[in-house]
């Protein structure tokens, strides 16, 4: 038979959170609690006894005789403030070393043992258990101090205590799965696992072990966030869920297979008023999908492309309307990118009309205009961005990109993105469109270009210039830098090299690389009219047609980062091909 939970007549476990959380959703109360500014719920009587001994002990008058059911109102409510801040600070703690944590956790075992044998003897008796189940509380709380001695972690392995603290997290009561997941959140904090690289080792590889992840979004599912405590539980599992991740990048395949993915596109479509556990799951969700294809496959398998532009929708026409809403935003937003890094997701996204959306986003002149520029980047890009690519034009959204290609919005800064950042998305989009579209699409796009006496091209080129300036600076530091290294007799090593390309990339090369591709394109493209003005242009202000060709030689040898051999191949000729009768 099933056992009951005793909600109404059980005790209160203040919930410790992680970090500070909003008013609509949040811990911060928790400390209102702790210091008994509310009223806590039903105390047991071993805790009426103490606070009745302790007022004796301060020679508080007799008269502070208290029931169960009274009211604590103004004079009497101070008093027991202050006894609970005494009781508090009164016992001088010994010292935590290993005996005392062996002892610790024997205790826990003994208590966890007998609050199960108690609560299938009297499933129907609560006030049975009730005691048991508050010494449990007790010791879980005082359990906390093992996370000031990460190097002692392993007596928790030894001991068999990982193993019964999981075996909690389904316990009948909510309150104590809770209590067990704030311990858990405060012996995975990140800063801790480091103090002790071997005891958080051995703690993280019995969570896995223990299937932790399935049991933490098994004990989420039937938290009911509408309970302040029960809300406060499911952040600080999504706290523990990153200390993990952050510790262990690794187990995010794991974890998002055993249904923590699913939890979270269920938690993040569902219909409930914003608050910061929305906020976190967006966080959660865009780490699982950081460089790692089996969770941006899995996500698609779910339809999660859908939920992710279903929940950006709603950016379109209005702006987020606090920082913290925003920051979610731009959470999904990354997720989406890194589901596009994966060719099978860009069919999906063009399936679920996402084109189009970010086409609106774009026209709307919202805070997601930047985000969506990303986004198309990503799915744009390279022979998988094909389809995508078709479809842009047939929405007509040279329409959209070409006015903030002819003139970068000034409101960036509302959105924390650069100048730069916005350039080479769009040159990035241009670049694609030029790669894979064919016959009549590619046609509208080079009209483009002669629209308004070639305005187009007079932009591009004073964009070339922009950028061959910021490198060429560049350059002049790095050559210095270089200079003095060999001066002091140090090593170029290959390394070296590396860290100087990618701050000449990072310097606008990248950029530049991208303007070179559309002038070498737009040259062979059939138009003369096209190839004329670029060349015009160049010559008027000096630039030559070699430093062009270096720039694109450089460009094909770095071309296509984990692509096939034959792909690299086929492209580097295809770029030498148009640099040559540039």
């Amino acid at each position: 038979m099933a056992l009951p939970n005793v909600r109404n007549i059980d005790f209160y476990i203040p919930a410790p959170s992680k970090r500070p959380r909003d008013e609509d959703g949040g811990a911060a109360g928790a400390e209102e609690d702790l210091r008994g500014g509310k009223q806590q719920k039903g105390m047991g009587a071993r805790e009426l006894a103490r606070y009745r001994e302790a007022a004796a002990g301060v020679g508080i008058e007799a008269g502070f005789e208290m029931r169960e059911t009274e009211e604590l109102t103004g004079d009497k409510k101070k008093i027991l403030e202050k006894l609970m801040d005494q009781d508090e600070e009164e016992p001088e703690a010994e010292p935590v070393d290993e005996s005392s944590v062996k002892k610790m956790i024997l205790t826990f075992e003994k208590r966890s043992y007998k609050n199960q044998e108690l609560r299938i003897k009297f499933p129907d008796s609560p006030e049975k258990f009730m005691e048991s189940e508050l010494d449990l509380n007790d010791i879980i709380q005082e359990m906390h101090v093992i996370a000031t001695m990460p190097d002692l972690y392993h007596l928790l392995v030894e001991l068999n205590a990982v193993h019964s603290l999981l075996g909690l997290l389904s316990h009948e009561n909510t309150d104590v799965a809770i209590a067990v997941v704030d311990l858990l959140q405060e012996l995975t904090d990140i800063d801790t696992l480091h103090e002790s690289e071997e005891g958080a080792e051995v703690l993280i590889d019995a969570l896995l072990e223990g299937q932790v992840v399935a049991l933490l979004v098994q004990n989420m599912e039937r938290l009911d966030e509408q309970v302040k405590e029960e809300a406060d539980g499911i952040y600080n599992t999504l706290a523990i869920i990153e200390n993990m991740a952050e510790f262990r990048p690794g187990l995010c395949t794991e974890a998002a297979q055993q249904g923590l993915m699913q939890w979270l596109l269920k938690r993040i479509k569902a219909k409930m008023p914003f608050d910061a556990n929305k906020l976190y799951c967006s966080e959660i969700l865009a780490i699982l999908l950081q460089n790692n294809d089996s969770t941006r496959e899995l996500l698609g398998e779910m339809d999660g492309i859908d939920v992710l532009l279903q929940q950006l929708s709603v950016f379109k026409r209005h702006n987020p309307s606090t920082a913290e809403e925003q920051e979610m935003m731009e959470n999904l937003f990354d997720g989406l990118c890194s589901c596009l890094m994966l060719p099978t997701n860009r069919d999906r996204f063009l399936r679920g009309e996402g084109l189009q959306l970010m086409n609106l986003m774009l026209r709307e002149k919202k805070m997601s205009r930047t985000s969506a520029l990303k986004v198309l980047d990503h799915g744009m890009i390279g022979p998988e961005g094909a389809d995508n690519c078709h479809k842009f034009v047939d929405i007509l959204g040279l329409r959209t990109i070409f006015p903030l290609f002819m003139k970068t919005p000034k409101k960036m800064k509302k959105t924390g993105a650069s100048e730069k950042e916005h350039e080479e998305h769009v040159c990035s989009i241009i670049a694609s469109m030029l790669r894979n579209l064919k016959s009549q699409q590619r046609s509208r796009l080079l009209n483009k270009f002669t629209e308004n006496d070639c305005e187009k091209v007079d932009r591009l080129m004073e964009l070339h210039f922009k950028y061959l300036e910021a490198v060429q600076q560049a350059d002049k530091r790095i050559e210095g830098e270089k200079h003095e290294m060999v001066r002091r007799g140090e090593i170029l090593d290959d390394s070296m090299e590396d860290e100087f390309y990618l701050r000449r990339l990072d310097a606008g090369l990248f950029v530049l690389q991208l303007i070179c591709y559309i002038m070498v394109e737009i040259s062979n493209s059939g138009i003369s009219q096209l190839q004329q003005r670029v060349h015009q242009i160049l010559n008027l202000r000096g630039g030559s047609v070699k430093v062009v060709r270096h720039i694109m030689r450089e460009y094909a040898e770095s071309i296509g980062d984990g692509k096939s051999d034959e792909f690299k191949e086929a492209e580097r000729k295809r770029i030498m091909d148009l640099v040559d009768s540039f």
